[in-house]
């Protein structure tokens, strides 16, 4: 598995035929600051409305700490899985860059996951930045930490069209031999897929192949930042 995050001039070949993926279709781990899982009977269902688009402030080693949730994607609710799911990210301001934090729980334990900033949320998604992956352990629950650029200023940018290499040219999700031309494209959301189509079907989450890990061969999106708008996901609201 490619543990290696798609540089900004790659992403922009692979992000158009990220964005035909269906919707349904570094790691060390440790417990994070996650309450247990849910009784059942509080257990989201896909008819449950969705949170309130928060983030909460805070102040750490004088840096400011934007936290806010990830939620269970537009996949993984209408197919009824993952009911236990819950995930936190923490985002750490510097001069240079940001420091990411992502805490999760109620995930199938020993999976692969594989995360993503996002242009939006859901299906298509747009451009698409590999930032790395995301290992559960035994208990269902997650840790990482990704250092980069993560606010009001992510983006990505081509001015023109140029060869790109072709690492992977296996179907259905090959390389792009060239890039699209485009002027520069915010990328405020955040999301994470399995690893493997096997491993979501095990799950209970729809069986389909999309290209969103190292080898274009991932499962279905697991969770994401759907609760804020498509065009204002939470890392539009640091400000470096």
């Amino acid at each position: 598995m490619n543990r290696t995050s798609v540089a900004i001039g790659s992403v922009l070949g692979s992000a158009a035929l990220a964005a035909a993926a269906l919707a349904g279709t570094s790691t060390s781990v440790a417990a994070g600051p996650l309450a247990p899982a849910p009784a059942a009977d509080a257990v989201h269902t896909a008819a449950a409305p969705l949170p309130k688009p928060v983030v909460k402030w805070s102040k750490s080693h004088g840096h400011k700490v934007a936290t806010f949730d990830l939620v269970r994607s537009t996949a993984s609710a209408a197919k009824g899985c993952l009911p236990y799911a819950k995930a936190k990210v923490s985002i750490e301001q510097t001069e240079e860059v940001e420091i990411m934090k992502v805490y999760a729980s109620g995930l199938p334990k020993n999976t692969e996951f594989d995360f993503f900033v996002l242009q939006q949320p859901d299906t298509p998604f747009g451009l698409s930045w590999y930032q790395g992956d995301l290992q559960s352990d035994k208990h269902g629950r997650a840790y990482v930490k990704y250092v980069g650029r993560f606010n009001e200023e992510t983006f990505s940018v081509a001015p023109n069209v140029l060869p790109a290499p072709v690492t992977h040219d296996e179907q259905p999700f090959p390389d792009a031999a060239k890039n699209p031309a485009t002027a520069p494209v915010h990328q405020y959301h955040l999301g994470f897929w399995f690893n493997s189509p096997k491993d979501a079907a095990k799950a209970g989450c729809l069986d389909a192949t999309t290209p969103f890990n190292g080898e274009h061969n991932a499962g279905v999106q697991a969770m994401s930042t759907r609760q804020f708008p498509p065009l204002a996901g939470p890392l539009s609201r640091i400000k470096p």
